[in-house]
């Protein structure tokens, strides 16, 4: 099957290079992976590279080959993840990506997962002696826990130092998170990072029909939660401390409002635990810029992000955020001063964070202004140009590596 898409993406010259990226998820879908993995791809297209996207086969697509000039999608055969019906595993695809990297092979892989389908790609490239280098996009091992699978974080974690480690180098999204990878035995860190589009993130994107469709008055403060709605993602802290806030701004004859934004197995739950809540379902684009800069106070209780997209974005929009201090928040927050930081797994503090920031109206707008400013520093070009550096770098030949090292 062969397809062609958006003109844009053909090349009008010989591409500089070709990479091959393997994941597991990617756009539409919608997770924080499937986004990096989307700013990167169109990074390197834009950088004049060729790409071999490699990635399951989605709802209504059938696995072939979509040829779009200089990006080369290959789609295979995939199956329901247990628990995330919409995403799929990539089946191990030994067999296809042999014959096509013998015929079109290409400098260096990415691998962003390391489900079967980059397993697979991990044995295949080893064996052609393709360069690879990997990136640690979700913290599997910490999701055991709460999904009763506790038994399986030794073996997983095992699994995954035992993956990585077969790669030249494994790029990490936060410093939190180089450190804690590096504790549990992983060599050969690096930090990519993640940006912001500032542009579609802007606090100009503010609807005053929006927050009255919320039922928010002039004045009124708006609480916005952005995320996956499921187990991992800490979600009891937010019910608790939106039940505990909200009692206490009506005895103070404050009006407060809470959106989520979002979908996940958790979804019917909250929905009845949080009955005055306003559900949104997923947003993306203009809609879901719009969502963030019509709120006042980003609310993110997860404790498991790699990195944590919404809270950059929730920045950008000039909000408030209140996070646990790690990943995304632990590297580009000042507590107080451009969001509010509680220390990890330290509930009381994140409520009283945001009751401070509910009460003190001169705070919250002194935080919300350095957010932005903050946020407006995180440019994906900058990302992008990084995540080409490692390739080209894993691309040159073992001697030069080494002359290039002791220079």
């Amino acid at each position: 099957m062969t397809r062609s898409h958006t003109p844009s993406m053909r090349p009008t010259h010989t591409p500089d290079h070709c990479f091959a990226l393997v994941t597991e998820t990617y756009a539409p879908q919608i997770n924080g992976v499937a986004n990096t993995l989307g700013r990167l791809c169109r990074g390197l297209l834009h950088r004049h590279h060729a790409v071999q996207l490699i990635r399951p086969a989605q709802a209504g697509e059938k696995p072939g080959l979509i040829d779009d000039g200089a990006l080369h999608q290959h789609l295979v055969s995939g199956l329901p993840i247990p628990g995330y019906p919409e995403l799929q595993w990539g089946l191990p695809a030994n067999r296809y990506l042999s014959r096509l990297w013998q015929e079109q092979r290409p400098e260096a892989v990415y691998l962003a997962t390391e489900g079967p389908l980059g397993w697979s790609a991990l044995r295949t490239a080893r064996r052609l002696r393709i360069p690879v280098i990997s990136g640690f996009h979700t913290n599997f091992q910490q999701y055991s826990d709460h999904y009763g699978l506790g038994l399986m974080r030794e073996p997983m974690m095992r699994y995954l130092r035992w993956f990585h480690n077969q790669t030249r180098l494994t790029l990490t999204a936060s410093s939190t998170q180089q450190r804690e990878l590096l504790r549990l035995g992983l060599h050969n860190l690096a930090l990519l990072g993640r940006g912001v589009d500032c542009e579609l993130f802007h606090p100009a994107h503010r609807d005053p029909a929006l927050r009255h469709q919320w039922g928010a008055e002039p004045g009124d403060l708006v609480l916005l939660h952005v995320g996956r709605l499921a187990a991992e993602k800490n979600l009891g802290l937010l019910i608790n401390s939106w039940n505990t806030l909200r009692r206490e701004a009506e005895q103070r004859h404050q009006s407060l409002h809470l959106v989520v934004v979002g979908d996940g197995p958790q979804a019917p739950e909250l929905r009845q635990q949080l009955p005055g809540a306003v559900f949104m379902g997923a947003l993306t684009g203009q809609p879901l810029a719009a969502a963030y800069a019509s709120a006042d106070l980003f609310v993110f209780p997860s404790l498991t992000e790699t990195f944590g997209n919404v809270v950059t974005e929730a920045m950008a929009s000039g909000l408030a955020v209140n996070a646990f201090d790690t990943a995304a928040a632990h590297q580009h927050i000042r507590d107080r001063y451009s969001g509010c930081l509680a220390p990890i797994a330290h509930e009381q503090v994140f409520i009283d964070n945001l009751r401070w920031l509910i009460r003190d109206s001169e705070g919250r707008r002194s935080v919300r202004l350095h957010a932005r400013h903050r946020a407006c520093q995180l440019d994906w070009s900058a990302i992008v140009e990084r995540f080409e550096g490692y390739l080209l770098q894993a691309a040159q030949p073992a001697a030069d590596q080494t002359a290039a090292v002791g220079k």
